[in-house]
């Protein structure tokens, strides 16, 4: 960062109020200028006062808690001062790890605690002592229970992605957690949407709150900066449809979500058959394998995640790209949080869905919910993979001759000059090439099937199939119509009290169906 530069983000910071520790701080860290909702929300945090932050994921709230947190709390106490609550272990790392560059310069000891990693090295540590705990909710109460996180002394509670906590079914531990924080605190709500529930936590827990709202956040579901797309595929040909939808989209990296930890699994070997760089991640893995898995990825040694929805929760991948849904959410709130692992702090990402033809009508409400139109494309067609590999390899061609460097090859083409032509040596070049970059021969793609909306059947009086005659009708009066095991019960009982059957049936006429 240039000098220039580097005193123009301490000016602006440094009017939020920000000391001169967490400024030079931030220098380092190459931050420029403050997002919205750090605008809006650190001088009331630094006045003191309890905040419910409206913002989606991606626009700086990290930053925004964390900063004046660190500016106010009282460092170098046995006892933690500041408790930051997140849904996931994943997100408790994060925020453990931006708390503590924020923080370097003040000396700040941060913890995260979270399931799945060692109890006795999180007690060994809060004996120590830490400044900042970063907790799931449940390893938080655990700790509270035991006496091994004592809250007497807290200064500042901080809910972060306070809806998803809820939703991962954490309100109960919310509120024990609660019920053993002082009361003279300060506490903060961060949060993607207003829901009902969220508004009854703030109004019971939070005193006099002021309430930020930025950008999506001020209406539920809001996506922007997201292309969205679904195209409707048979399952058999999932699997197919999304190998040629990855062709042709070609990310830098991509989320594909999937329902069960087996589909998950299965899915990944798949794709890693068909030449990507899949890894899966999924809730039976342990925090090494995700931490490893996640290592891979950031690096750029994988392009694929494949996972559920537990699993990715709370991730920040910078160079994700695209969302993709390998079936439709059951939940439409449930897609919003997928595809918001992309078009973060102003980029731009892609969300595409695999549907199948029954699940047309979850597209639209969930288009009721964002507030957005999904377009609905056909599949890719083995003309359009052809196509698209084309001019990914006009482009590799055009780059590798503005590189240059290849002078080193002009012996050959000038040994081949003397039997052809350099334009049909240049054709072989590049079809030589564009050949080596695909797996198996193209002439052996096949179309995959073009599929319509469900449609469903109307409800009203039952035509008789073609090819057979009507039901006759047994007289006046009504036939009725009963079920085979029903009958078959019938037939027991009344063979009991009629051993000769003597008893008839002469109204009855059965529908196998």
């Amino acid at each position: 960062m240039t000098p220039t530069s580097s005193f123009a983000a301490n000016a602006a910071f440094a009017e939020l109020g920000l000391g001169p520790e967490l400024l030079r701080s931030l220098t380092s860290l190459g931050y420029e200028e403050p997002t919205p909702i750090q605008e809006q929300a650190i001088p009331h945090r630094l006045e003191g006062k309890d905040l419910v932050g409206l913002a989606a994921t991606g626009t700086g709230k990290t930053a925004a808690f964390s900063l004046p947190l660190l500016q106010r709390i009282e460092t170098g106490t046995p006892v933690p001062s500041a408790l930051i609550l997140v849904p996931t272990r994943e997100l408790a790392v994060q925020v453990a790890q931006a708390v503590h560059r924020y923080g370097r310069e003040l000396g700040v000891e941060v913890l995260p605690i979270y399931g799945g990693q060692s109890f006795q090295q999180q007690l060994k540590v809060l004996k120590r002592g830490v400044d900042v705990v970063v907790a799931t909710p449940g390893r938080a109460l655990d700790h509270i229970r035991r006496g091994t996180l004592r809250l007497g002394s807290l200064q500042v509670l901080i809910l972060d992605e306070a809806d998803e906590m809820l939703d991962m079914g954490f309100a109960e531990d919310l509120e024990a957690i609660l019920a053993e924080v002082p009361d003279q605190r300060q506490t903060l709500l961060f949060s993607a949407t207003m829901a009902p529930r969220i508004k009854a936590i703030a109004s019971k827990h939070l005193k006099d709150p002021v309430e930020v709202r930025i950008g999506a956040a001020e209406a539920e579901g809001d996506t922007p900066l997201i292309r969205q797309t679904a195209y409707l595929v048979g399952r058999p040909h999932k699997l197919a449809a999304l190998g040629r939808i990855l062709d042709l989209e070609s990310p830098e990296a991509a989320l594909v979500f999937c329902r069960t930890r087996n589909e998950v699994e299965e899915l990944t070997e798949a794709l890693n058959g068909r030449g990507y760089r899949a890894e899966g991640m999924h809730g039976g893995m342990s925090q090494e394998e995700r931490d490893r898995v996640m290592k891979r990825l950031r690096s750029g040694k994988v392009d694929l995640l494949v996972a559920t929805d537990v699993a990715a929760r709370g991730l920040d991948i910078a160079h994700l790209t695209h969302v993709i849904n390998y079936e439709v959410p059951s939940a439409a709130k449930q897609y919003v949080h997928r595809i918001g692992r992309v078009g973060r702090a102003g980029r731009e990402g892609v969300a595409l869905t695999l549907a199948e033809p029954r699940a047309h009508y979850q597209l639209r409400n969930i288009e009721r919910l964002t507030k957005q139109k999904i377009s609905v494309d056909p599949i890719p067609t083995v003309a359009d993979l052809r196509t698209r590999r084309l001019e990914l390899t006009r482009a590799s061609v055009r780059e590798s001759i503005l590189e240059g460097g290849a002078d080193r090859f002009r012996a050959v083409v000038e040994a081949l000059s003397d039997e052809f032509d350099l334009f049909d040596i240049a054709l072989g070049a590049v079809k030589m090439g564009h050949e080596a970059t695909i797996t198996g021969s193209e002439g052996d793609e096949e179309e995959i099937p073009v599929v319509k909306p469900f449609q469903e059947k109307s409800r009203g009086a039952r035509q008789p199939s073609k090819g057979k005659a009507a039901r006759p009708r047994m007289g006046p009066g009504t036939v009725l119509f009963i079920g085979m095991l029903f009958l078959c019960r019938l037939h027991s009982l009344s063979s009991k009290t009629d051993p000769y059957n003597t008893i008839s049936w002469p109204c009855l006429s059965f529908d196998d169906g």
